[in-house]
């Protein structure tokens, strides 16, 4: 897309951020705008009333973070209609578990938008930041990636930094170990495995990190679809390790993205 379409399209849009709520107060505070004025500026900010969805354009200003589209099991218009509607308030815009002809028809109405095939993620960010260092992404297989990178695209989208290691799985502990320097320079690390799930417990005895474990489906019969990995997570005796539902690579990037973030503040305090 053209910078000139870009701005076209920029200029029909309504940006809920803080900077723009304090503005409209201070417009407020000033006289140049009515209560009635400014209640018509802010009645975007509950949710917006649609006859599939009630897309939620406050999310931002609470949590930091617009609402994010969970693309598994709406339709392709149903995936469309929300995501316009979310962009018209929202420098940013993550679509999990859709398929590329979801991307396709989204990519007509928003052409600025980017796919990851190995996560099925959408995403838009308008909002460019300097990265924050920080969170390292590790998985047990290459089976694992895909749910890796859900986590990678959340953590990336949130303004985070984001380190890979793949492949590193308990059954060739040495690439694991290979890899410590790298991994204890992280502040946080989200730990992907299937199969028996022992990659986060290994994890929480070699380094001094927070560990974000995240089983996945990945494995034979008697992984039960995730359910075995997941015990043996919750059961780790090995210190700081939480743990997130099977699959879920978006809940726990948004989770790691929240300790980078609030790590970092403290410090600055």
């Amino acid at each position: 897309m053209s910078q000139t379409a870009a701005k076209r399209f920029q200029t029909r849009t309504t940006l809920v951020t803080r900077e723009w709520l304090l503005h409209i107060l201070e417009r407020v505070k000033s006289g140049e705008l009515s209560p009635l004025q400014a209640i018509e500026e802010l009645k975007i900010l509950p949710y917006e009333e649609l006859v599939c969805a009630k897309p939620d354009h406050h999310r931002s200003l609470r949590l930091g973070f617009p609402e994010v589209i969970f693309g598994q099991g709406k339709t392709v218009e149903q995936v469309v209609t929300i995501a316009e509607k979310l962009v018209a308030y929202s420098e940013r815009l993550l679509i999990t578990r859709v398929s590329l002809e979801t991307f396709d028809a989204v990519k007509k109405k928003i052409p600025d938008i980017t796919y990851n095939p190995l996560s099925k993620t959408i995403v838009l960010n308008r909002k460019h930041t300097t990265p924050r260092p920080g969170i390292t992404v590790v998985t047990g297989g290459t089976a694992d990636i895909p749910v890796a990178e859900e986590a990678a695209v959340t953590a990336e989208l949130m303004g985070n930094k984001v380190e890979r290691v793949y492949d590193v799985g308990v059954a060739g502990i040495h690439r694991l170990l290979d890899k410590l320097p790298q991994l204890r320079k992280a502040k946080v690390i989200i730990a992907v495995a299937g199969m028996e799930g022992a990659l986060p417990s290994v994890l929480g005895g070699l380094v001094p990190i927070p560990i974000i474990a995240v089983p996945t489906s990945v494995g034979y019969g008697a992984s039960f679809a995730g359910l075995a990995p997941l015990l043996t997570m919750l059961n780790s005796c090995a210190p700081g390790v939480a743990v997130v539902n099977v699959d879920n690579g978006f809940g726990a990037g948004y989770i790691a993205g929240l300790i980078n973030r609030n790590s970092r503040v403290r410090r600055e305090d």
